[in-house]
């Protein structure tokens, strides 16, 4: 859209601080002291100074992190829940606000200092939507909106309200985003002075709040040349002033690498019984192999998806990103129960009906949505999966599958029941198959290897959930390896003076 100046500009504005209008769309800032600490060495005492300083730089940091791993954040405007006190409170007194000001316009004669004030905020919200170089809409509005001038017409009663109003909805239209259009058509049709006024505050939130927003979108591309040097600068420091706030990361990777030497343990023990004592050192060559630092990492990054994030306090250095390890583990137990479930309904009504066009899609999009948005772990799952059973013998009768009988059925609603159970044989075996892949994705770049059996029905979803865990695991790595190198270098050092015992003496 051309400008009454000859300039164009539709909504590439610079930075503008928005923030007492707006609020981050989601919230994760790590708290500095998270309390019920693992017993260590007790922390020294800090001012409170020194603790406002740390909380502010994990805040920024928090904020840093978000603009980096969510390609979608935006600020929005804070919402007041719907009939809470504050909402009712600040609803009275905008009331009575605007209520007020058209009784000052009635008056004979009328009263113009409240217009006058939000003119003069209007003036500045303009001025503050400009460029550098847009010297001719500066100089428009400062002539339009010459205060003083408009304070001696007010005097002498001779104010255009109307056509100052006209001005200002004109000159939005130049400045808006195009997503804006619609609303300022909408002003352009208020003829009424005050709910005209009421309407362009409004519509200027807005346009602070796309302002704020493209400046972050601008502010992107720099930030993550610099993000992982910040983010781990400003951990160091929040570490200096709480030197036991890796405690949790130091669990998380002692207890990864307790179960992974358990497990290796079990492997060499088992084939040393059944092959002797070159299985087992076979078998103890590669359980130190298991324990190699990048290994032990990408297992412990694999376990953040099995978390009991009601009752186990999350590691530091994830903290930022524990929502979203949250919503990565429950797709990734949705996909392990839709392609449960697939594989027995595969299993019992043979090859030949599941080839038959669009059954295993329709089946899929079935599951898929009767266990949406479902608490898997709960207890309720048994009673989701039995109406997932009853569906889907439903819609094998409907396609006329041949290889269907109704006692077929019963037992395939059996077998579909029995997957809510965590020990549930088919729900270990595909949820096993699925840990391989996202493994698989934090792996060194090589071909990548063939789809374990089950999981081609949710293929797509599986690649796009593994896309994402791999992206956010190789950030925090990037960000985090120093402190990550230090206590592995730790924590595998204990274990092996625990292997070998305590020193005989002579």
């Amino acid at each position: 859209m051309q400008n009454d100046g000859g300039e164009e500009q539709r909504g590439d504005t610079g930075p503008q601080d928005a923030s007492e209008e707006t609020d981050g769309k989601r919230d994760r800032t790590p708290s500095p002291d998270r309390g019920n600490t693992p017993e260590a060495s007790p922390p020294r005492l800090v001012s409170m100074e020194e603790l406002m300083e740390t909380a502010k730089g994990v805040t920024n940091m928090a904020l840093a992190h978000e603009l980096v791993v969510d390609q979608d954040f935006q600020v929005k405007r804070v919402e007041l829940p719907e009939g809470s006190l504050v909402r009712k409170v600040k609803d009275v007194l905008h009331k009575a606000f605007w209520e007020c000001l058209e009784d000052q316009l009635e008056d004979e004669p009328p009263s113009y200092g409240q217009v006058l004030k939000l003119l003069a905020e209007i003036k500045e919200a303009l001025l503050s939507f400009l460029l550098p170089g847009h010297a001719r809409l500066r100089a428009r509005i400062e002539e339009v909106l010459d205060l003083p001038l408009i304070q001696q017409q007010a005097e002498h009663g001779a104010v255009d309200i109307g056509g100052l109003s006209r001005f200002i909805v004109g000159m939005m239209g130049s400045l808006c985003a195009p997503c804006r259009d619609q609303d300022i058509q909408k002003l352009k049709e208020v003829t009424d002075v005050v709910p005209l006024l009421k309407s362009i505050f409004s519509v200027l939130d807005l346009m602070k709040l796309d302002m704020a927003n493209f400046a972050l979108l601008s502010l992107r591309p720099h930030l993550m040349q610099q993000s992982v040097e910040y983010e781990r600068n400003k951990f160091q420091e929040f570490l200096d002033k709480q030197p036991n706030a890796l405690d949790y990361t130091q669990k998380w990777l002692e207890d990864t690498v307790r179960h992974l030497r358990g497990g290796a343990a079990a492997a060499a023990g088992g084939g040393a019984a059944a092959a002797g004592g070159a299985a087992a050192t076979s078998s103890s060559s590669s359980a130190s192999s298991s324990l190699s630092p990048l290994h032990v990492h990408n297992q412990a990054y694999l376990h953040l998806l099995r978390w009991d994030h009601a009752s186990t306090p999350f590691p530091e250095t994830v903290l930022m990103d524990q929502v979203r390890f949250q919503e990565m583990q429950q797709e990734v137990e949705r996909l392990v129960l839709v392609s449960s479930v697939l594989l027995l309904v595969s299993s019992s009504v043979g090859e030949d009906a599941c080839s038959l066009p669009g059954l295993m899609e329709t089946l899929k999009r079935t599951v898929s949505v009767l266990l949406e948005d479902t608490p898997t772990l709960t207890s309720g799952l048994q009673e989701v999966l039995a109406s997932v059973g009853d569906r889907v013998c439903e819609d094998l009768r409907a396609c006329g599958s041949s290889g269907f009988s109704e006692a077929g059925g019963d037992v395939l609603r059996g077998r579909i029941s029995a997957c809510s159970r965590p020990d549930d044989t088919v729900r270990q075996l595909m949820g096993a198959r699925v840990q391989s892949v996202l493994l698989a994705s934090l792996e060194p770049p090589r071909a990548p290897p063939p789809l374990p059996g089950g999981l081609a029905p949710v293929s797509r979803e599986l690649q796009e959930v593994a896309v994402r865990f791999s992206r956010l695991v190789n950030f925090n790595k990037l960000v985090f390896s120093p402190f990550y190198q230090r206590l592995l270098q730790d924590v595998l050092r204990a274990e092996e003076e625990e292997e070998d015992g305590p020193p005989t003496q002579t």
